[in-house]
């Protein structure tokens, strides 16, 4: 449990940073970026990157939580 939940918790992270990049830079940074793809988030995306860092967080600290208990 502990590695899925590690694993999601990078990904959420690494979108978040990503999508800042990218929109901080232009759309320079494409690598890491996908909430720039999806269309109903058009003129949010900072908002749902922001979010996504602030999850990837929660989700590392639940990590090490279940990771304590077991």
């Amino acid at each position: 449990m502990k590695g899925f939940l590690g694993f999601l918790g990078f990904v959420l992270l690494s979108q978040g940073i990503g999508g800042i990049v990218y929109q901080l830079t232009g759309g320079w940074f494409r690598l890491w970026a996908l909430t720039h793809r999806i269309g109903f988030l058009d003129g949010y995306e900072i908002y749902v990157c922001v979010l996504l860092v602030v999850l990837g967080v929660a989700v590392f600290v639940a990590a090490e939580s279940a990771g304590k208990r077991a």
